[in-house]
């Protein structure tokens, strides 16, 4: 039987006005791949930078034993000592040094007379790629790379630390199929030589995937840990959200109403080349309180379409926009939601926040009309406002003062929502809305989407998760390489007659 390669014993912390963690007792044993689950805000990063050195002993209570010793990390350097790599989803190389230099930071192989022998550091950099099946050039600068390839990096990195447990934090959040195959596939090759892995995800299909064992976090108390044979799918859910989950996707029947937008000819061209259409003469029609939902493979120019909607995509767009019967001209976001249209972000923190604000500020941030009378905002109004749609998102915040920042990324999806909400939108574009979010806030988001078609106002939806467009959809578009393959009736339709569309293909 495996002996424990880590050991937490009633592991506590707490921020201001929050205690992220409850008395968490963890057993991973060595040579294991173990993942991490729970929601949003239950705990599993905190943990994961108590036992990383983040957060220093001393700021928490319990024990931590680690190769059979108590440990005391006070910060990073000296967990990589004791041979622990964490791998955060937001990567944390420098894009502007190349890869070996990355790979070595603050890790330097130096000579007898203390310069740094960078021949060694190359050929040992190469020989770390390899290992991670990243043929690439060491002298190439990150920056060069993609998502998937920086990734590989940092396990490279890991690697070169002689790490004897890699973390990681949602590693797959970014990746395309084909890198989240890859990454799979390396995880599994470090695991048979040695490296204990331990990793976050809200994708349970790949915990029952690669897993060995998993433990669930639940509101910072740890609830079980088991082996993935004794573990279902249902079973993970209801400990995961403290209830039974009965149903993924509580949609609603309803009946659209008359057509409320429509898109014709609608071609859109990138900056970079204005010859390439990434939207390629599309037209389609919205119906009042309805959710049309947009399917397609990354590349297939659904973000493009709803960018170039909203006013916000920096290319050439060509086609008409009838807005209740009213042609439409919109050249920049304000355009848009001057007419009711809004649109929530793939990319939360990039476009949907602005992560050095409070709450309230963020709330209101699209609709300053609201709360103010003659350009001066009445801070009174703000308050009201912010914490209106704070109740009504469910948004976990000890304050609507709380800064963003510190929100777990369901918690910050619920406040780009509720920005967007006291719009008054008519029509509302969510690209990817779920996407890096725990089962239990889709379900809260799926619900308010419910809400919002009993209102009347018309929701687009574009996700990459097919049983998410087929379970909350009425009507589903499908785009391939900027064209519009097929507009469907979600009537039994299939993932596989989606699928074949989004690839190219046709249906007989």
């Amino acid at each position: 039987m495996a002996e424990n390669i880590l050991e937490l014993i009633d592991i506590s912390k707490e921020f201001p006005g929050v205690k992220a963690l409850s008395n968490v007792n963890i057993n991973i044993k060595q040579g294991e791949i173990h993942a991490v689950v729970g929601e949003n805000g239950a705990g599993k990063s905190t943990l994961m930078k108590i036992i990383s050195g983040v957060h220093p002993h001393g700021s928490y209570t319990g024990t931590m034993r680690f190769l059979g010793e108590e440990r005391r990390f006070n910060g990073i350097r000296d967990s990589e000592d004791a041979g622990i790599a964490i791998i955060y989803q937001e990567l944390a190389l420098v894009k502007e040094m190349n890869i070996a230099e990355n790979v070595y930071l603050g890790n330097e192989i130096l000579k007898k007379n203390k310069t740094i022998d960078w021949n060694l550091i190359m050929s040992n950099t190469s020989k770390y790629l390899a290992e991670v099946g990243l043929d690439i050039n060491p002298m190439t600068q990150v920056l060069n790379l993609g998502i998937g390839q920086q990734q590989l990096v940092e396990i490279a990195k890991a690697l070169a630390k002689n790490a004897k447990l890699l973390i990681l934090d949602e590693p797959t959040a970014a990746l395309t199929e084909a890198e989240t195959d890859n990454l799979m596939a390396i995880m599994e090759k470090l695991n048979k030589r040695g490296v204990t892995c331990v990793f976050i995800t809200h994708k349970l299909e790949e915990v029952f995937r690669i897993a060995d064992a998993v433990t669930v976090i639940r509101d910072g108390h740890s609830i079980s840990t088991d082996p993935i044979s004794e573990m279902t799918n249902d079973l993970m859910i209801s400990r995961m959200v403290g209830r039974d989950m009965t149903e993924r996707f509580p949609r609603v029947p309803h009946e659209a109403g008359e057509t409320i937008l429509k898109v014709e000819n609608w071609t859109v061209k990138g900056p970079e080349l204005p010859t390439r259409k990434l939207v390629d003469d599309v037209s389609f029609e919205l119906k009042r309180g309805e959710i049309l939902g947009i399917a397609g493979l990354m590349g297939s120019g659904r973000t493009e379409l709803a960018m170039s909607i909203f006013g916000c995509f920096k290319g050439y767009t060509s086609g008409k926009l009838t807005l209740e019967d009213k042609e439409l001209n919109i050249s920049r976001p304000i355009d848009a939601i001057k007419e009711g249209i809004s649109y929530l972000s793939e990319d939360r923190k990039k476009y949907g926040l602005n992560m050095l604000m409070d709450i309230e500020d963020n709330i209101t941030l699209a609709a300053r009309d609201k709360i103010s009378t003659a350009g001066v905002i009445d801070n009174s109004k703000k308050v009201v406002y912010s914490n209106k749609y704070i109740g009504e998102m469910n948004i976990k915040t000890p304050s609507s003062r709380q800064m963003v920042v510190n929100l777990s990324g369901g918690n910050q999806q619920k406040v780009v929502l509720g920005k967007w909400l006291m719009t008054e939108p008519k029509i509302l574009i969510l690209d990817e809305p779920t996407r890096g979010i725990d089962i239990g806030a889709k379900y809260e988001i799926y619900t308010i989407m419910n809400k919002l078609i009993e209102q009347g106002v018309s929701v687009i939806m574009i996700s990459s998760e097919l049983p998410e467009v087929l379970g909350m959809s009425d009507r589903i578009i499908v785009m391939h390489e900027g064209k519009l393959k097929a507009i469907l009736d979600n009537d039994n339709i299939t993932q596989e007659v989606v699928m074949t569309y989004a690839t190219g293909g046709t249906v007989k």
